[in-house]
């Protein structure tokens, strides 16, 4: 009876490396012309010939090796025929169980013609088991040097995801580093401005996708990345946690966030959450998109927890109004289309708490009649409108330069640590002098460059302080909120820490209130 031969080849990861794209179907063709030959030579007819072109010898998902396993268990042919038996698998454990395992029990013999692997011969078992050890090491020391390069690069700040984040693109110029996309970035502000302005998450989401704004996996896909991700319905949409990750990543304010997620084992490509505690987070890898001061207000919104409205917004005064008898943040009401707010200790115990209550629209009336006095008393309106923009703009100048000083100042450090780990590598004589020569010059150039912007940006900084102390603080940040005749909750958020809102006065119809001011 003549026998019936599979042949499977694997384009191996040491081939891939080493070889170009168009070479690779080479690697692959010089196994099948060694296979076949030497089927050939034994008289054997080939049933089918299996190939893996550019897969790991650990990854399971490989299309060919669970074909051509399906049709072992199908008994369609009598031998498996590999170059060696690492390119059928390199981990033991397959090893074991399908060579020696159920290969017997289906009548399969497996041969591999380099390293002389053959079921038929009892007497080399050992030696294929050697063989399967020796390639589980190799998985494991190869896993664990990949790890320890990728983790490296992590804590010094190099980006190295296949795709940048949504309103960042990849440097063509800089390898691991991240460059604003305008394109993006616009929409990334957008989302972080209405979210200030009180909008809620689900309502910034039907904003964008009311203006037709493409989500980020769709909005790579139209950038002709290969970008993909499992298709779902209505999956181009912006969703309620797209929005929620965003207003939190810090890769907004330059900060290099990584290792959110962590392999299982290197024996898998499944991936879990990583705790905050051991992502790698570097500070001030590239320009951010968002400013400090945004940032900030968006976090405390965050933190607050404060609950939107039906209409999508957070409630003007939300966690901002406080009974002035209890203390306790009184809570958001509605009756026929009217909001109030109300104690939200009254109703807790008996005699709890004797109640404040106020309607909203009440309220902020009585908070812009206090903010338009203040206006009216300390400003100089005319003098106001000449300089309005320019002292807000001396604001966001200081906390850009401030920022970027600090950014500057941590590269530094890094940049002569460097120099001195580079030196004691040197001592050791894990590198020659002259790399150590030619490293610790570029890091001496880059560190003196930075040491020269700072003393540029610092001079700016004192400029812009002197300028901004010429004016009164109560002037700067009462001076964009004059004549106003609505409130908005960005203005509450920054004027206003607290109000104290009292019980009304018996026989008519005023409520005592106390604001306590951001300034």
């Amino acid at each position: 009876m003549s026998m019936k031969v599979a042949i499977y080849c694997r384009l191996s990861e040491e081939d891939k490396n080493k070889q170009s794209e168009t070479d690779d179907s080479g690697s692959i063709q010089n196994q099948k012309s060694m296979l076949l030959q030497y089927a050939m030579n034994q008289g054997w007819e080939v049933y089918n010939i299996y190939s893996d072109d550019d897969y790991a010898g650990a990854d399971r998902r490989r299309p060919e090796f669970n074909r051509l396993l399906k049709d072992a268990e199908q008994q369609k042919f009598n031998i498996i025929l590999c170059k060696t038996q690492s390119r059928f698998t390199r981990e033991l454990e397959l090893v074991e169980k399908y060579i020696h395992g159920l290969f017997p029990i289906w009548g399969i013999r497996f041969i591999s013609i380099v390293d002389n692997a053959d079921t038929a011969n009892k007497g080399n078992k050992k030696s294929r088991q050697i063989n399967g050890l020796v390639n589980e090491w190799y998985l494991e020391d190869m896993s664990e040097n990949i790890r320890s390069v990728l983790t490296s690069r992590r804590i010094n700040g190099f980006h190295i995801g296949a795709f940048a984040l949504y309103g960042y693109k990849k440097d063509p110029n800089q390898k691991g580093h991240l460059t604003i996309d305008e394109e993006a970035a616009a929409v990334v502000r957008k989302v972080f401005t209405l979210f200030s302005q009180g909008y809620g998450k689900t309502a910034i989401a039907r904003m964008l996708n009311d203006r037709g704004i493409p989500n980020p996996t769709e909005y790579k896909r139209l950038q002709g990345l290969r970008y993909q991700q499992p298709k779902t319905k209505n999956s181009t949409l912006w969703k309620y946690f797209a929005i929620s990750d965003m207003l939190t990543n810090e890769m907004y304010i330059g900060n290099m966030v990584q290792g959110k997620y962590g392999s299982v084992s290197y024996k898998t490509k499944q991936n879990k959450p990583r705790p905050k505690s051991e992502w790698y987070v570097v500070e001030g890898t590239h320009e951010p998109i968002i400013d400090r001061e945004l940032w900030d207000r968006v976090q405390a919104l965050i933190s607050q927890k404060a609950k939107p409205f039906d209409t999508g917004t957070i409630g003007l005064f939300a966690r901002k109004a406080r009974c002035a008898n209890c203390g306790y943040t009184m809570r958001s009401s509605q009756t026929r289309g009217k909001r109030y707010l109300k104690c939200s200790n009254h109703h807790v115990a008996k005699d709890a708490c004797i109640g404040s209550f106020i309607s909203v629209d009440k309220l902020e009336r009585l908070v812009l009649d206090e903010l338009n006095r203040l206006a009216d008393e300390y400003l100089d309106i005319g003098e106001l409108e000449r300089n309005i923009e320019f002292c807000s703009n001396l604001l966001e100048q200081k906390a850009r330069l401030l920022s970027d000083i600090a950014a500057y100042k941590k590269k530094i450090a890094e940049y002569s640590k460097g120099i001195q780990e580079l030196y004691m590598d040197k001592v050791k004589g894990l590198i020659s002098q002259s790399d150590y020569v030619e490293m610790s010059k570029e890091f001496t150039a880059n560190r003196d460059r930075l040491e020269r912007i700072i003393v540029d940006e610092q001079k700016q900084l004192s400029e812009t302080e002197e300028k901004i102390t010429a004016g009164s603080n109560r002037r700067e940040l009462t001076s964009q909120y004059t004549n106003l005749k609505h409130l908005t909750r960005e203005i509450v958020e920054i004027l206003i820490d607290h109000i104290s809102v009292g019980r009304r006065i018996p026989g008519t119809r005023d409520v005592p209130i106390e604001i306590h001011w951001n300034f």
